[in-house]
């Protein structure tokens, strides 16, 4: 009967953490640099529909954001 060696072993595992690791950094979200503004957060969820287009003008109000249509 064959028996593996601990060596084999250890070098199997090497490699099947950095398989996991290149899927995982494929599959990961991007981290974004910087967080986004009020203003950009209102948008996003305006475009996404989670809010409605009178929702999306009070808050643009109180955030003083006019110029963002």
């Amino acid at each position: 009967m064959h028996m593996i060696d601990p060596g084999s072993w250890a070098w199997m595992a090497i490699w099947l953490v950095a398989l996991f690791a290149m899927v995982w950094l494929l599959v990961a979200p991007p981290r974004r640099s910087q967080p986004e503004s009020p203003a950009e957060i209102l948008r996003r969820r305006y475009a996404a529909g989670d809010i409605s287009e009178e929702e999306f003008r009070h808050a643009r109000d109180v955030l003083g954001t006019e110029n963002d249509r």
